[in-house]
C-alpha cells in the first residue's frame, strides 16, 4: 500500500473528512487531497503528525512508498550539515572582514597623515584574512562533496 492510500484508509477509519484532516494537521485540503492521490508527498514533520494522529508508526507510513522514502531521507541530508556549514561561512566572512579592514587603513595611511597602526603583528594581517578564506572555502567544498555522495 502507498502513503496515499494508507493515509486514505487511516482517515476513513477516524470517519475525517479531507478538510478535518487538514485542520488537524494544519494545513490545506487541498495539501491532503494531492497527498492522498499520489500528487506530492508531505514533509517530515507533517509525516510525523500523521504518525501521532493515527497511532500508526511512521516506518509504517514510510515503508509503504519507496518514493517518499527516498524524499524524506533527501530532507534528512539537507538538514545534516547546517551548523558545520555556519562555522565555514563564518571563517570566510572574518577574512573578509579583516582583508577589508586592512584594505582601509592601507588606503587611509597612504591619503591621511593619521598613521594608523594594526596592533597584532604583521603575520596576522598579511595572512590571516587569507587562512581564514582558504579554511572556509575549503572546509564548505568538502561538507558540499560528501554531502553530494551522501
Amino acid at each position: 500500500m502507498i502513503f496515499g492510500e494508507k493515509l486514505k484508509a487511516e482517515r476513513n477509519k477516524k470517519s475525517w473528512s479531507q478538510e478535518e484532516l487538514a485542520e488537524k494537521l494544519f494545513v490545506s485540503r487541498q495539501s491532503v487531497s494531492k497527498w492522498e492521490n499520489g500528487q506530492n508527498y508531505p514533509s517530515i514533520e507533517i509525516i510525523i503528525k500523521i504518525s501521532d494522529l493515527f497511532g500508526v508508526t511512521i516506518d509504517e507510513l514510510l515503508r509503504s512508498d519507496e518514493e517518499l522514502t527516498k524524499k524524506v531521507i533527501e530532507e534528512g541530508k539537507k538538514l545534516a550539515h547546517p551548523k558545520l556549514k555556519f562555522v565555514f561561512d563564518v571563517f570566510v566572512i572574518a577574512g573578509i572582514v579583516l582583508l577589508v579592514i586592512k584594505l582601509c587603513v592601507l588606503f587611509l595611511n597612504k591619503v591621511t597623515a593619521l598613521g594608523i597602526t594594526l596592533n597584532g603583528g604583521s603575520f596576522f594581517w598579511n595572512f590571516g584574512s587569507l587562512i581564514l578564506m582558504v579554511v572556509g572555502g575549503i572546509g564548505s567544498s568538502i561538507l558540499k562533496e560528501k554531502y553530494k555522495q551522501e
